[in-house]
């Protein structure tokens, strides 16, 4: 598949579709406008690419929707050079975004079919996470923190003390937490032991599987 003007028109009117729901980072929208969500997906599912829902992708996940991802985006507060980790890559569109942002990157995926899937599209496309890991979500990567933001994709029953310990001060979590339906969870660290709590919007994710081996 190519990336035409045809392309790049659907992803400005995605844009504004996500900014009209109440979306105001630029940097963020800047994004949106920028990567080309339609190569992210399966050729047969061009059409839907640029609609602001959720799409099926390999292994029983999904492609978030765009406003969920830019709102996730727009909660961590990305600046230029800030050590990222992602739980849950899927189809890399998120880890896209972040990239666009200028973010180092890290990211997990714990389904095999996909993280070797999505491997192999950004080596074709050339973008560059400094760590790509199969892994488990919820232990995080602390060979790697502290982070300034973490972003989970999936939800998850209860908050990670993993995720929270690889925190820096002043970092930022966003987490969606439930069951059926999830409310996205914004957590700051604030020191050592303590961490800021908001609960904002209902959404709806899927879960976040815990390796219990």
């Amino acid at each position: 598949m190519k990336d035409t003007f045809k392309h790049k028109g659907m992803r400005n009117q995605l844009a504004d579709v996500v900014a009209a729901k109440g979306i105001k980072d630029k940097k963020v929208l800047a994004a949106i406008r920028s990567i080309p969500r339609h190569l992210f997906m399966d050729s047969g599912f061009e059409g839907h690419a640029y609609q602001d829902k959720p799409f099926p992708i390999a292994a029983g996940q999904t492609i978030s929707q765009p406003y969920t991802v830019a709102y996730q985006t727009e909660l961590l507060q990305v600046k230029d050079g800030d050590k990222i980790l992602e739980i849950g890559t899927g189809s890399g569109y998120q880890t896209a975004v972040l990239l666009h942002l200028r973010a180092k990157v890290f990211t997990i995926e714990r389904q095999l079919e996909l993280f070797k899937k999505t491997n192999l599209f950004f080596k074709k496309m050339g973008y560059r996470p400094k760590k790509f890991v199969f892994g488990d979500g919820y232990k995080g990567l602390p060979e790697e923190a502290p982070f300034d933001g973490i972003i989970v994709t999936a939800g998850a029953p209860e908050v990670p003390q993993a995720l929270l310990s690889q925190l820096k001060i002043g970092g930022r979590l966003v987490i969606p937490v439930g069951d059926e339906d999830q409310i996205m969870t914004l957590i700051i660290r604030k020191s050592e032991k303590e961490f800021e709590r908001k609960e904002l919007g209902l959404f709806r994710f899927v879960p976040l599987l815990e390796d219990k081996n």
